[in-house]
């Protein structure tokens, strides 16, 4: 029995060990018939990198506003009698807006231009008086200041009128009537927002790195995602100060001739273009792979001891800036490498390549004149 389990044993034994002397061989052969399978080349698309002009930028949202932009309101309660605009329409400065009641304050108004009228015919008689000599200096003297007071008095009295009146402290665009007609209005209560839309101001921040890069007169470029339109301004001031909660620095520009395709309240997205830089190393955006290691680009070279065969070699980079789909490369990448651009998914470091017809456009011919927003 002991026999028979013993030999039963060493059949179980032999048939295992033949089947993973099996595998192990026909895995052997298999990996021997595919290393010596020739690899097929993939094609690319490849540029040279050449040093090419730079235009870096700045990008920041703002908000336009008016360059003068008012809510109206009056300076004394009174019962509104009058009103003398249309809603969005044109008003000049001075124009007449809106009435108060002012029955009183117009009785009190003819009142005290009597009185000066009566205190100016006195003087004018004391006057006289004086000059033949019979009226005394201190008679003279006291006809003056009686005079005096009342042109103070017609002054207040004007004043009195003119604050239940209110008129337009500029040019400009006048909105909706936010009171009624007999409402009484109280002073504070905003009447109606005038607005000059000829020229439209657009405040915003950078950070205080950027300050030393601003100047007032710089030329900023917005466009609006709303109107899909773009314009041009100027900077026109510049915070001295840094916030330091936030670390920003306070930016205003000015942007003259858009009266009608921009609204004060709209937001805005702004780009400053900054000097010129010339001699910068940059590639599509395409061309960079971004993996756990580091970013990297293929480069395209002749296979060692083998001149006609082109492979792919991965090449670790240190990129800077991006612009309009092209990246600044800062490091890896020196002038007349030949770089992989498109079809790198599937490459490897040393797979075979062959060149599209594309493969000698050099970088500058595609990215001169990038001025898009710079990171």
């Amino acid at each position: 029995m002991v026999k028979r389990i013993i030999i039963a044993a060493l059949l179980l034994a032999l048939v295992g060990g033949g089947l993973v002397g099996f595998n192990l061989f026909r895995d052997q052969m298999i990996e021997q018939i595919f290393a010596d399978l020739p690899v097929k080349p993939m094609t690319v698309e490849t540029e040279i990198a050449a040093p090419l002009t730079w235009q870096p930028t700045r990008s920041a949202i703002g908000t336009v506003n008016a360059n003068q932009g008012v809510d109206l309101t009056v300076e004394a309660p009174g019962i509104l009698r009058e009103v003398l605009f249309a809603p969005n329409t044109q008003v000049a400065a001075g124009d007449l807006l809106i009435r108060l009641d002012d029955v009183v304050q117009r009785a009190d108004l003819e009142a005290a231009r009597t009185q000066l009228e009566l205190e100016q015919a006195n003087l004018n008689r004391q006057q006289e008086l004086q000059s033949r000599g019979v009226a005394t200096s201190a008679t003279l003297e006291a006809t003056q200041a009686a005079f005096r007071a009342a042109e103070a008095q017609m002054a207040r009295a004007e004043a009195v009128v003119d604050q239940r009146r209110v008129t337009a402290p500029f040019g400009g665009t006048i909105g909706l009537l936010r009171v009624d007609l007999g409402q009484y209005v109280q002073p504070g209560t905003i009447i109606a927002t005038l607005q000059d839309l000829s020229i439209m101001r657009v405040d915003f921040s950078l950070p205080e790195q950027s300050l030393p890069e601003l100047f007032i007169g710089q030329t900023l470029h917005l466009t609006s995602d709303e109107a899909d339109m773009s314009f041009e301004g100027k900077i026109s001031g510049i915070d001295p100060r840094v916030d330091p909660a936030s670390r920003m620095v306070a930016v205003r520009g000015t942007v003259e001739g858009v009266e009608g395709t921009l609204t004060p309240g709209q937001f805005v997205r702004l780009r400053l273009d900054l000097p010129v830089e010339e001699g910068i190393i940059a590639l599509p955006q395409t061309a960079l792979i971004s993996s756990l290691y580091g970013d990297f680009v293929y480069v395209v070279a002749e296979r060692e001891n083998d001149a006609e065969t082109l492979e792919a070699r991965q090449v670790f980079v240190t990129v800077g800036r991006r612009s309009e789909g092209m990246v600044e490369i800062r490091e890896g990448v020196a002038e007349g490498d030949r770089i992989v651009i498109s079809g790198q998914n599937r490459l490897s470091s040393g797979a075979p390549v062959l060149l599209s017809g594309s493969g000698d456009a050099p970088v500058q011919a595609q990215a001169a004149g990038a001025d898009e927003v710079a990171e």
